[in-house]
């Protein structure tokens, strides 16, 4: 029992090193374009721009973290709109069943995606052609793009339509979404920075 619970110690301890590591990696590779995003996305939630977050299974749930991080954040920072496109499941189902799964996503931004809004989609693969339909349209239609994948970037990382695209070079699902819970919470922290630093220069 004492050996597999010390199996078990160090199956932790060495998962959590390699979480460490990986955030670590990054950040630092992501430094610059964190805080460039981070501007643009305020810039865009100053001219009345809402965010469009969406993914496919584990990511679709962190598309709703992200979401849910800028509408309703902890304390005293500022609410932000945002909408998770897989929220609405009679859409999502109708679409699938008419049309096609490719399109879930894509088609909503067309309906309700405008010029200066945010379009945020998640994938551990970057493969996920729904993803790059959703891109596409998004770009077509002026949106900001933001986009975080896993491995190397897959389809995402060879697509010109995405502004800021941040990959963590990993070949586990799990570390993946891991890293990109940090790195978008990052961008929400990095953005709300952004706001507060417009308005502060408004007073001034």
């Amino acid at each position: 029992m004492e050996s597999v619970l010390e199996q078990v110690r160090q199956s932790t301890v060495a998962k959590v090193a390699e979480i460490v590591d990986l955030r670590q990696r990054v950040l630092e590779r992501y430094a610059d374009q964190l805080v460039e995003c981070a501007q643009a996305m305020a810039e865009s939630f100053t001219a009345g721009g809402r965010l469009f977050a969406f993914g496919n299974g584990g990511s679709s749930t962190d598309a709703q973290d992200v979401a849910a991080a800028f509408l309703n954040p902890a304390g005293t920072a500022r609410p932000l709109p945002a909408l998770c496109l897989t929220n609405d499941i009679a859409v999502v189902t109708a679409l699938s069943n008419d049309v096609g799964f490719d399109v879930i996503f894509a088609r909503q931004l067309a309906a309700t995606g405008r010029s200066g809004d945010i379009a945020v989609g998640l994938s551990t693969s970057g493969n996920s052609p729904n993803l790059i339909a959703a891109f596409d349209e998004a770009a077509r239609r002026g949106l900001l793009t933001v986009g975080l994948a896993g491995y190397d970037g897959g389809a995402m990382a060879e697509a010109d339509t995405i502004d800021y695209l941040f990959v963590v070079p990993s070949a586990s699902v799990h570390r993946i979404q891991e890293a990109q819970t940090t790195i978008y919470h990052v961008l929400w922290e990095l953005t709300q920075q952004a706001l507060l630093a417009e308005r502060w220069g408004e007073a001034g």
